[in-house]
This record gives C-alpha cells, sequence and structure tokens, in this order.
C-alpha cells in the first residue's frame, strides 16, 4: 500500500501517495476558492480515479463530481515516511495536492496517519528504522501530528491505528504499551488541538471471523472507535445478504462501548467473483443508510469505499502516472494462498460505486439520494 511495500490485511486501506517535485496547486497559505454546497460532515466517501494515468485537471473532476453527492468528508492517507523524511525537516508536497483538493470542495478530513496498519508498523521514515510499539516515542508521533494538524485546518478527525486488531491478534503482550503510546499522544495532541478527534480502527469482518472482540474493546480508547466494514469471509467472499450485513454492522456497539462509533470505510463489491453484483450492493447502500439514520446519534462518521472502480488485477499494488511524475493510489498484500489474494482483489477493484468507463452503478444514484435524505 506505502510506494514499494504490501500490507497485510484482510482488508485493503487505500493509500493516496503523491510524489511530485513542483506543482501550480493552491496550497494552503494560499487563497482557496470553496464550492458552496450543501453537504452532511458526517457522510463521506472515500474518492478516487478510475485511471491508471491521470491529470490534475482528471483529479479536480473527480473531486467535484465526488462533492457533487453531497458528502461533507472524505479520507486521505497520509504518512510519516512521506511527510517528514528527515527528522524535523517536513515535505508537504504530497498532502498539500489533496488537502487543496478537499478544502476547495468544502470537504472535512478523516486523517489515516497509520502508526499501526494491521500486521504491519508504520511505515516509518528511515531515520526512526523499524522499532517495535515499546520504542517509538510519543514525541516524535506528537512533533509530526501536531505539524500537519496545524497546517491543515481541515482535519477533523484522526485515525492513529488501522486494521488495529490484525496487529495485536498474536501480540497482545504489546497492547498495554501501545495503549500508553497512545493516550501520551491523545493528551498531547489536545493541548493544541481540543477540537480534533482521534482514535482507533478495526476491520469489523476480522474481528468477527477470528473472534477477535476482546482486542477491540481492550482498545476503545480515545473519542471514538471506527470500524471498517465488508460483508465477507475469510476467503473474501461475499456470504451476507444485505439485511444479514446491516444487522452484523450493529455489533459495532457493544464493542464500542460507552464510545462513539466511527465507520471507516464501508464497502460491497459488485464483482461476480467473489458473489457480489449491482443489485446487492444499491441494496446494501440503502440499509446501511438506514443503519446510520438509527444510530446518528452515536456516529461520529460514515464513509463510504469508494467512488470508482479500479481495472480488475490492479488493487494488490497500484501506480498512476501525471505526466513524469507517479501516484501510488493503493495496494494490500494478504498473507495466505494466491486463492485468497485473487478474491481479495476482486473485492477491492469492484467496489466503487461509479465503473472504470464512469458509467454510475445503481448504487451511485441511491448514494446521492440517500445523503438528501438525510439533509
Amino acid at each position: 500500500m506505502f510506494v514499494d511495500k504490501k500490507i497485510l490485511g484482510i482488508f485493503v486501506v487505500i493509500a493516496v501517495i503523491i510524489a511530485i517535485t513542483s506543482i501550480s496547486l493552491s496550497l494552503p497559505s494560499e487563497e482557496i476558492i470553496v464550492i458552496p454546497q450543501k453537504t452532511n460532515e458526517k457522510i463521506g466517501l472515500v474518492i478516487n480515479s478510475p485511471n491508471q494515468a491521470i491529470t490534475l485537471q482528471d483529479l479536480d473532476d473527480v473531486y467535484s463530481k465526488a462533492a457533487s453527492a453531497g458528502i461533507g468528508r472524505s479520507n486521505v492517507y497520509l504518512f510519516w515516511n512521506l511527510v517528514e523524511p528527515v527528522r524535523g525537516e517536513f515535505d508537504w508536497k504530497q498532502s498539500d495536492v489533496l488537502m487543496s483538493f478537499n478544502k476547495k470542495n468544502n470537504l472535512q478530513v478523516t486523517l489515516y496517519f497509520s502508526v499501526i496498519n494491521g500486521e504491519t508498523l508504520g511505515p516509518f521514515p528511515s531515520w526512526i528504522g523499524k522499532p517495535p510499539i515499546q520504542s517509538l516515542g510519543d514525541d516524535r508521533v506528537t512533533s509530526v501530528l501536531d505539524a500537519i494538524l496545524t497546517r491543515y485546518d481541515i482535519v477533523d478527525t484522526v485515525i492513529l491505528a488501522g486494521d488495529t486488531e490484525s496487529q495485536f491478534r498474536f501480540y497482545e503482550q504489546n497492547i498495554p504499551a501501545y495503549k500508553e503510546l497512545f493516550n501520551t499522544v491523545y493528551d498531547n495532541i489536545k493541548e493544541k488541538h481540543p477540537d480534533v478527534k482521534i482514535g482507533n480502527s478495526f476491520a469489523l469482518h476480522q474481528v468477527i471471523n477470528k473472534n477477535l472482540n476482546h482486542i477491540v474493546t481492550d482498545l476503545a480508547i480515545g473519542d471514538f472507535v471506527a470500524f471498517s466494514y465488508s460483508p465477507i469471509d475469510t476467503l473474501n467472499d461475499i456470504v451476507k445478504t444485505p439485511q444479514e450485513a446491516k444487522e452484523e454492522l450493529q455489533l459495532v456497539f457493544d464493542l464500542a462501548g460507552d464510545k462513539k462509533v466511527g465507520i471507516f470505510e464501508i464497502s460491497w463489491s459488485t464483482s461476480e467473483f467473489v458473489g457480489g453484483n449491482q443489485t446487492t450492493q444499491a441494496e446494501f447502500l440503502e440499509k446501511s443508510f438506514e443503519f446510520y439514520s438509527e444510530n446518528e446519534s452515536k456516529l461520529e462518521f460514515f464513509t463510504w469505499y469508494r467512488q470508482y472502480d479500479k481495472p480488475d488485477g490492479t488493487c494488490v499494488f497500484e501506480e498512476q502516472e501525471i505526466g513524469d511524475n507517479t501516484i501510488t493510489v493503493g495496494g494490500s498484500g494478504l498473507g495466505g494462498s494466491e486463492h485468497i489474494i485473487e478474491r481479495l482483489s476482486n473485492y477491492i477493484c469492484n467496489t466503487g460505486l461509479i465503473g472504470t468507463d464512469d458509467s454510475p452503478k445503481q448504487s451511485w444514484n441511491v448514494f446521492k439520494k440517500q445523503i438528501q435524505m438525510t439533509n
């Protein structure tokens, strides 16, 4: 998922990493023209391009189309090794691009900053090395997060760890060290950014399939507990009906205890290879918004995964080019057989609400309609 790494875990977390040496796009210090839009700040969409090779104008169009649905936020996946390649020296070229598109379209940002990414730690800058959780250092995490939040006032939510259950599945003895790190960083950040909410994310389907409830309840710390969700079994096949999937979502409240819940990435694939289709995707989208409406007061945010399909076979590791520059917009590995990885790739590549040929699926219109019904 990051540049040359594949992240282990059953549910992909999409990285948007832009390697750019120079670019003429409004930065946060300059005036940004905001497009007025009636939006719901709780409802988000993972915004992506369907194409491998894209231009900045393409990205502008993609963001505008996403915002036209009425969403009020998006996820930005931003990693430490790109932001602070040299200790104390920050490189904003990559993140300024994405944040500018979000600001232009009046979108709040849920920031994914991966101290933990499933079975993988980091990615950390080379100057840090590959420390265990116990040696990472809360001062270093605080410093980089403070710099990001100071620069980008549209970030109102931070996820410090994703697919967290996979990290501690076989290493529960490390949970106390992570809790200490999280709580210290939380307190430090709150001193300077009291309105920013911070939590961790878990893959609900992983938690259920592998009986990892106790890890979630032990790590229900911070302002909220976030979840990704796809209606799959351990082989990455869709095994739920839309109604059953909605009922399974209800489990998040027991797991989160007295904390609010964030739905970080919720999806349903239209790939027939894994048992999906457009009709069931649209049905589940409706059911998921029923879940949202019935539990709105308990939810911090609710973000659908994702805007566009990707070409089949490109979702384990993806690169896009803008002129002479490269964007890596995804990538995930899965410890296990090629059979499982193939099914994961098919699932992920076909989770979009719009096809790769820019034709909307049934669910795109349903998505727009459901958002308007919440306003």
